[in-house]
């Protein structure tokens, strides 16, 4: 197959960016990246590891790239969770997420210009600082164990709030949060 067969080239279809999430634990622990203060996008706000996938990479090599650039660490598995497709809108292409949870070995972790990296306990996770979509999202990542994964959509309101869909896989409902 051709690369302009896939319906891409020369048209003003809707596109999306690919990036990767990754939530990384090690024992009762969680391993959240705080912004950066100067970062243009959630500054001082917890967020899991990610960021985009490049052209040459899977989802999950972006994921792997980006926990290793991130922490310096290797996770011994990383199972895809969720896949979000966070709308965009007004021309602006939107964001197809890939959500990945893995376990390390051990809490070492390298520095990172992106920002500082904080181990939590699981049992007392600072909500209030996470980027806004974690509260809803991260529960259901971190309990999940199935094997299809969660499917998010974040659409854009009236009057501009993102609103957050999932649907289990289980039963194929739809929840919003």
């Amino acid at each position: 197959m051709q690369f302009e067969e896939q319906g891409t080239v020369g048209t003003d279809r809707y596109t999306v960016v690919p990036r990767s999430l990754s939530f990384v634990l090690c024992d009762d622990a969680l391993l959240l990246l705080r912004g950066a203060p100067d970062k243009r996008i959630w500054a001082n706000r917890l967020n899991g590891l990610g960021g985009h996938i490049e052209p040459s990479e899977d989802p999950r090599q972006g994921a792997r790239r980006e926990i290793r650039e991130e922490a310096g660490l290797a996770p011994r598995d990383l199972e895809l969770r969720a896949i979000v497709h966070v709308s965009g809108h007004a021309g602006h292409p939107g964001v197809m997420l890939f959500v990945f949870v893995g376990h390390a070995e051990e809490r070492t972790i390298r520095p990172s210009s992106e920002g500082t990296l904080e181990w939590h306990a699981l049992d007392a996770l600072p909500w209030d600082e996470m980027v806004a979509d974690l509260p809803y999202l991260l529960p259901r990542v971190l309990a999940s164990r199935q094997r299809t994964p969660i499917f998010g959509r974040y659409t854009i309101d009236a009057s501009g709030e993102i609103c957050y869909q999932f649907m289990d896989p289980g039963s194929g409902s739809r929840e919003e949060a």
